[in-house]
């Protein structure tokens, strides 16, 4: 699971959180960008709408395990 905030690009002013299905490295993008295909979840992690994200990859958090055990390594689990 990723959390998005502001540092993962300028759409998550309000930050979510995203099952990651893949990353999208068929598609063309700015050096420390990346598509992120998957599904935003709601509060109680229920996928809620599908979705192909454009993000800056320093900026994903991943999440694993129990709510609030963060790792920061590369910006986002590669599935």
């Amino acid at each position: 699971m990723l959390h998005l905030t502001r540092a993962a690009g300028p759409q998550f002013v309000r930050s979510i959180f995203f099952r990651l299905i893949k990353v999208r490295t068929d598609l063309h993008t700015y050096d420390g960008w990346t598509w992120l295909d998957g599904y935003q979840l709601d509060e109680k992690g229920d996928a809620v709408a599908r979705r192909e994200l454009y993000v800056f990859k320093a900026g994903v958090s991943s999440l694993h395990g129990p709510a609030g055990s963060r790792d920061h390594q590369d910006g986002y689990q590669h599935e």
